[in-house]
């Protein structure tokens, strides 16, 4: 299982949001590259990259820091307002590995078909974020009617392979993560999960890993508390994976 330490950047900084709420943002660096230098120091393969200004369609100049972090050897997953082609590209360029698609998956399906036609399946994770039980787009601030294994089996069938599950209500919060919604989603559409929201314990990490059924696990305020080290968890994950 693949581990992700979490960086969610808004206005320049490393920051982690209480359910996605900007109203509830605790801001824990001015310096996201310094940060990413930390987990790449300590063993990260793969590095979760959030564009919150993004998926606010608020002005931003993110994507200068993800290049930075890119050159440093490690894979970057990013997401955060990548709605149009034009948006994939420009992540591509800049060095990023995949791309996580969140409301385009919702609003544009056609979109994700061409993504994956063009760059390839390992590059493009759709993001099934769901609150209530019902996918959650626009940086969590609007539901569709959809559910995520309904959402999730669309995406399977235009060629997707990575999915991206959180469970908002979880998010930033420290309660544990849905494991057993994340086995049902993984089992339900055969797509390559990653848990998201909620990692709280060494346990939580141990459990998914356990399952076989979970990609990978993204991993944010848990190790911004210090509740454990990121060698810790990739220890229990498998050690070093390149994924």
């Amino acid at each position: 299982m693949i581990i992700y330490p979490a960086i969610d950047m808004r206005g320049g900084k490393v920051v982690r949001l209480k359910e996605g709420d900007p109203a509830r943002q605790t801001v824990f660096g001015d310096d996201p590259l310094a940060t990413a230098q930390l987990w790449v120091e300590a063993g990260a393969v793969w590095i979760h990259m959030v564009n919150l200004d993004g998926a606010f369609s608020e002005t931003n100049d993110n994507l200068r820091i993800v290049e930075a972090v890119a050159r440093l050897g490690v894979r970057v997953q990013f997401g955060g307002g990548l709605r149009q082609m034009d948006d994939l590209a420009r992540a591509f360029e800049i060095g990023v590995s995949r791309v996580v698609l969140g409301t385009a998956a919702v609003q544009q399906p056609e979109m994700v078909a061409q993504a994956v036609r063009r760059w390839g399946a390992e590059r493009i994770c759709v993001g099934l974020d769901a609150r209530g039980g019902k996918i959650a787009t626009h940086g969590w601030r609007q539901v569709a009617d959809l559910t995520p294994v309904e959402l999730g089996r669309q995406m399977m069938a235009l060629g997707v392979r990575h999915a991206l599950y959180t469970d908002v209500s979880r998010d930033g919060g420290l309660s544990g993560v849905n494991i057993q919604d994340t086995v049902r989603l993984a089992e339900a559409t055969g797509l390559q999960v990653i848990a998201s929201g909620g990692v709280r314990s060494l346990e939580d990490v141990r459990a998914l890993a356990e399952t076989g059924s979970v990609a990978g696990a993204i991993i944010g305020m848990a190790l911004y508390e210090k509740r454990f080290t990121l060698q810790e968890a990739l220890t229990l994950a498998g050690g070093k994976d390149a994924g």
